[in-house]
């Protein structure tokens, strides 16, 4: 379930992570299959998926699985630091527009979406509350105070791509 994550920190102390379906007869859940080869590419997937061979933090971090290993005592410190210094520093309508961004773009052809998608995105943000804010903030040497919220103020072209049907069983 920790391929879905965006930021993914392990203790240097785990020495048997692994993707072991295969070696119990079953086969990977967790959208493992989806995120894995996005992370760390194809053929390094396939070596762990298809061998269930266990491997250290530290083989996990060389293969870009985690973005850093830390020490057992650490860890929860490091989670929560970064959690914090995105909470406390950046503002959540850029965040969730960015973190979208970053995942739809991994299945396009062409950088000119990108570049779409990120003027579009410059330009609604541009005038907002979190903009005039993140200007203040800079100019006034003083943390953000952003107010707007994902949950009501995303741009009105979010979500841009078509949501994708599932047929009912």
């Amino acid at each position: 379930m920790t391929t879905a994550m965006d930021i993914r920190i392990a203790s240097e102390t785990a020495t048997k992570i692994g993707f072991v379906f295969n070696r119990r007869g079953i086969v990977p859940e967790g959208c493992c299959t989806y995120f894995l080869p996005r992370i760390i590419g194809i053929s390094k997937a396939s070596e762990l998926i298809l061998t269930g061979r266990l491997f250290t933090a530290r083989e996990g971090l060389e293969m870009g699985l985690f973005s850093r290993v830390v020490p057992q005592e650490e860890l929860m410190p490091a989670s929560k630091q970064i959690a914090h210094e995105i909470a406390d520093n950046t503002s959540a309508i850029s965040t969730a527009l960015a973190r979208q961004m970053l995942w739809k773009m991994l299945t396009e052809d062409h950088p000119m979406t990108a570049h779409i998608l990120e003027s579009r995105s410059l330009t609604a943000m541009f005038g907002s509350d979190d903009a005039r804010e993140g200007g203040a903030s800079f100019m006034e040497k003083r943390p953000p105070r952003f107010t707007m919220k994902p949950s009501r103020q995303m741009p009105d072209f979010f979500p841009w791509w078509q949501e994708p049907t599932f047929p009912e069983k």
